[in-house]
């Protein structure tokens, strides 16, 4: 039964939160104590909850910061469920929030934060040079990226073979500004001559329309044919097959 009050309240336009808070003997965490409260909760049910709520509308400001510091406290929880603290990372464009989570001990969460459209470039960059190849790997493929950071990805010998697939692309395709063109062609080249890149990768920059990223990359594949002849026309000592390379030490093993 509706009572005058409830009514009294709705032509005031009071949200439930304020009726709750006018309510005699309610008591209101504070943000810092409901900060550290789920920071260190270990209710992983509530924790999930509260990961997958809906925000409050931006128009109610108090509210909507109020949800997004504690998401940062629920997302740096390791009591939260990994599934959330991916789905955080995967949806979250919030710096405070992305910053938390880029931090967590599973590789997986870092990886989506990389991978995150909404990220900020210094964060996308911080996570370039994580120590998971995976994350990296996600970092430069995310268009946030910078042109800084997709150079020395170009160059990193721990790179993976994805990422120098992508980032020898870049400016070859309709994928850059015409400003860009140059940075987009010291990334090609880095790649050509990073020897981790993979022969058929170097191949096929020694046609690319940069005259710098072609020289470079036939360079490259001249340098190895040499180093394969040299290998090839080397004595055979009769312990190596037919590999012509003299072998000291311990034997290999698969």
């Amino acid at each position: 039964m509706r009572t005058m009050s409830d009514e009294a309240g709705e032509e005031k336009g009071t949200t439930a939160e304020e009726q709750e808070e006018a309510q005699p003997g309610a008591v209101r965490e504070t943000l810092t104590q409901a900060y550290e409260r789920l920071r260190h909760s270990t209710d992983s049910a509530e924790l999930s909850r509260l990961a997958r709520e809906p925000l409050p509308d931006k128009d109610d400001a108090a509210a909507f910061s109020r949800a997004t510091a504690l998401l940062e406290a629920v997302g740096g929880n390791q009591a939260t469920p990994l599934e959330d603290r991916q789905y955080l990372a995967e949806t979250m464009p919030y710096p405070n929030i992305l910053v938390k989570l880029s931090e967590d001990p599973n590789p997986s969460v870092r990886r989506r934060v990389a991978a995150n459209k909404a990220g900020k470039s210094w964060l996308v960059g911080r996570l370039a040079k994580d120590p998971d190849q995976d994350v990296r790997t996600a970092a430069l493929l995310n268009p946030r990226t910078s042109w800084k950071i997709r150079l020395e990805g170009a160059e990193d010998t721990n790179s993976s073979v994805e990422a120098l697939k992508f980032l020898s692309r870049l400016g070859s395709e309709a994928n850059v500004k015409d400003t860009e063109t140059v940075l987009a062609s010291m990334v090609r080249r880095a790649v050509a001559v990073n020897p981790t890149s993979p022969e058929a990768l170097a191949r096929h920059l020694a046609a690319d329309a940069s005259p710098e990223v072609a020289h470079a990359a036939r360079k490259r594949t001249s340098t190895s044919v040499e180093s394969g002849k040299s290998q090839g026309n080397a004595p055979n000592d009769g312990r190596n097959g037919n590999h012509g390379a003299t072998r000291t030490g311990t034997r290999d093993t698969d």
